[in-house]
């Protein structure tokens, strides 16, 4: 019950963030949901493989460098989501950033 509390909390923060931001579109709340699923399971496979794989640049960057990792996570949701759509690199970084002051604040 928790992890469906979990992803339907970011779906909603998903969905605002598409009205809120510019260069964020969401098509729909069923495409939220969708995101919210999707960001779940490529944070849970694909986010660990990266962050091994960039641990000199993490440390060079004093840790910075996994903000440019959750944005890529991000923009790989992006890119299999069809109702999706961020216009470019920085879009992704602020909706990155203020997904995970929503994990933050709610988890």
């Amino acid at each position: 019950m928790e992890l469906i509390i979990k992803l339907l909390v970011n779906a909603v923060a998903v969905f605002v963030f598409g009205y809120m931001l510019k260069g964020v579109e969401v098509k729909g709340f069923g495409t939220a949901v969708w995101v919210a699923i999707l960001l779940a399971l490529v944070n849970a496979f694909v986010r660990p493989v990266v962050l091994f794989l960039t641990i000199p640049f993490t440390i060079i960057t004093f840790g910075l460098f996994i903000l440019v990792v959750n944005t890529l996570m991000v923009m790989l949701v992006d890119w299999i989501v069809d109702g999706l759509q961020i216009k470019n690199f920085w879009w992704a970084l602020l909706f990155s950033v203020l997904m995970s002051l929503v994990n933050v604040l709610f988890f």
